[in-house]
């Protein structure tokens, strides 16, 4: 028997005396984390962020002249128990910038009988976009 659950966690945070943006997609970032033996899954939550975020490095804001703390970042994580992750330490990975972390139903968790425990893989997807001067594009 199968259980479908659709349940979406979302934390929106924009950083001190930032405006609203028009915002332009300008990349996608994917990643996957794990957590073998603690069952947290918060910790694969980040990891998977951290997958996604820390092959990268990013010049666009240079190249269009913008500051780098102007991005936002809308970060999707599937994962088994959306509601047990902590979305504000998610969140709080972003090295620039501000976001949204939503988690919803994805993922793995795969038992371990001889340990009597569980591994959980999360997926991440980190979607930048940038506000532009006037009359500058991507």
């Amino acid at each position: 028997r199968l259980l479908h659950l659709n349940y979406i966690v979302t934390l929106n945070i924009r950083a001190k005396g930032t405006k609203a943006m028009a915002k332009k997609r300008v990349v996608i970032e994917i990643g996957m984390g794990t957590d073998i033996r603690g069952r947290d899954y918060t910790k694969a939550a980040c990891r998977a962020l951290k997958d996604a975020l820390w092959h990268n490095s990013l010049g666009i804001a240079d190249i269009v002249g913008v500051d780098v703390d102007s991005m936002w970042v809308e970060v999707s994580i599937g994962i088994p128990q959306p509601e047990k992750v902590n979305v504000a330490e998610v969140l709080s990975i972003l090295p620039h910038g501000s976001g949204q972390v939503t988690c919803m139903q994805g993922g793995l968790e795969i038992e371990n009988i001889n340990r009597n425990d569980f591994t959980i893989i999360a997926n991440a997807a980190a979607v930048v976009y940038l506000d532009t001067p006037e009359g500058k594009s991507l």
